[in-house]
């Protein structure tokens, strides 16, 4: 006790008489007021380990004594809210899909569930924004190969096309003119240049002259008199730039003589009509709907 305490000639501060390697320890104890705070935080925590879902057991965990669960809230917050969603979605379920549209407030909930749909069912094909790709068509335009009415958008998700799955499937099969040799290589020339023409592309104005007459023979009963399409039968619009598998004398000739034929896959197996029909009546809002 009578022992004189050491001072730290650099800092002015007691040691605790503590030396490592010629480092002396300095005697500067926390704060109390700080101690006190820790301690506070201890005896909090024990509290909430008994109060809360804390501890991870053998068969389990254990439940707290407050039974608190987030979880169960969770659940308590979905049926919740599918409890709210219940009068759209049985509405949605009698009405016609026509007639959702005409209804603005129904209209609104099916396109809000119809874009959450799409992004999981849709989106992987058609984009995340619908713009398409090539083989993929953009839904956010006007240019339809089947028909962009509110019922033929619903009867294309229902049903696919080409989808030999459902027997109510669309169905349009361009010929093969060049495999199957249906025309000549001099032919297929002069109407892929034809139809780059009226396309408003590049073409040999000699070439597409010849063109026109195999045009009307071998093409307008599927793609119209002057290539504005044939919805009911699937027969693609022609008159303008606006390309499946691109456009171009050369791509319009790898089509005509080998032609490719696009599978969407019908949906009325996979998703349910409500599902379907928000389907519809979103991919209508996006612009391009007739």
């Amino acid at each position: 006790m009578s022992e004189k305490k050491e001072i730290d000639e650099i800092s002015g501060t007691e040691t605790t008489g503590h030396e490592w390697d010629g480092i002396k320890e300095l005697n500067t104890p926390l704060p109390r007021w700080w101690l006190w705070i820790f301690y506070g935080t201890v005896i909090w925590a024990i509290g909430y380990m008994i109060a809360m879902p804390s501890i991870p057991l053998i068969n389990g965990a254990y439940k707290g004594v407050l039974g608190f669960s987030s979880r169960a809230n969770v659940v308590s917050d979905i049926e919740a809210a599918k409890a709210a969603q219940s009068e759209f979605i049985t509405k949605i379920k009698e009405t016609e899909v026509a007639d959702i549209v005409a209804d603005e407030e129904l209209a609104r909930f099916a396109r809000a569930g119809g874009e959450s749909a799409f992004k999981v069912n849709c989106s992987q094909c058609h984009g995340s924004g619908a713009q398409g790709s090539y083989g993929y068509p953009n839904l956010n335009d006007d240019e339809w190969i089947w028909g962009g009415t509110i019922d033929d958008i619903y009867n294309i998700i229902t049903n696919g096309a080409r989808y030999d799955a459902n027997e109510d499937t669309l169905i349009s099969e361009m010929p093969a003119f060049g495999a199957d040799e249906l025309l000549e290589p001099d032919e297929i020339k002069a109407v892929a240049n034809y139809v780059a023409s009226i396309s408003g592309g590049e073409a040999d104005s000699a070439l597409a002259k010849n063109g026109a007459e195999i045009y009307a023979d071998n093409c307008a009963a599927c793609h119209g008199d002057s290539g504005e399409g044939v919805a009911v039968l699937g027969g693609p619009p022609l008159n303008n730039a606006i390309w499946l598998y691109e456009g171009g004398v050369d791509a319009i000739t790898e089509q005509i003589n080998q032609p490719k034929h696009g599978v969407m896959p019908a949906w009325n197996d996979k998703l349910d009509d409500v599902t379907i029909k928000q389907l519809a009546v979103y991919v209508y809002s996006l612009g391009g709907g007739q």
